[in-house]
């Protein structure tokens, strides 16, 4: 009794011990059953099922009666056409079933990419709008020319103050020596540590 019990699983299902039915794959039922409504939807299935019992009625009804095995009411052709009815519904059904979990699968996956694709294009804008801002910040080629040519400018007119201060400076180191005045030239700004020295009188 105790080695019937450490023999059981408790993570695995239990045998039922009725009669055991035959197993079957159900994705190859599934297969056939989707095959066999492919077939039944089509219009050489109902061109050939009408030409057989076109010939069933012919024959039950223009044989002679000793050939005949289905004479007038046509009970077995009712009876076969009840048992295709019976059996094309549910692998129809089945056939339906198999298409809308297909059908389900791929629309989670298309809402998927639609949402990863709209967080995608929502951080492209993000990343739009925030380049939009930045070279809204950033000097365009025409800014930095002109600045250039201002600083240019400005530098030449630096050297031209300072070739005129040396040359005052030569004037005045040339005309002291020999007594003579100095010329009264207009002083520019560059001129003002000059101003204090020419004020102090000479020894």
């Amino acid at each position: 009794m105790a080695e019937q019990r450490r023999a059981e699983r408790l993570d695995q299902p239990r045998e039922p011990r009725g009669v055991k039915l035959p197993r079957f794959d159900p994705e190859a039922f599934g297969r056939w059953s989707e095959g066999i409504a492919r077939g039944m939807g089509t219009a050489n299935f109902i061109v050939y099922m009408t030409v057989v019992i076109a010939a069933w009625f012919a024959w039950n009804t223009l044989a002679p009666t000793n050939l005949q095995f289905d004479p007038y009411t046509f009970t077995f052709l009712t009876l076969v056409l009840s048992l295709q009815a019976s059996y094309a519904a549910p692998l129809i059904l089945l056939a339906q079933n198999r298409q809308a979990d297909r059908d389900r699968v791929a629309l989670e996956e298309d809402r998927r990419r639609a949402t990863a694709q709209k967080a995608d294009t929502e951080y492209l804008a993000r990343e739009i709008a925030a380049l939009r801002i930045a070279m809204g910040e950033v000097a365009t080629r025409d800014f930095v020319r002109s600045e250039l040519t201002r600083l240019a400018e400005e530098l030449d007119e630096a050297a031209q103050r300072r070739q005129k201060l040396e040359r005052r400076q030569q004037e005045r180191a040339s005309q002291r020596p020999g007594g003579g005045a100095p010329l009264d030239e207009p002083r520019d700004d560059l001129d003002g540590d000059f101003a204090a020295r020419d004020r102090r009188p000479e020894g």
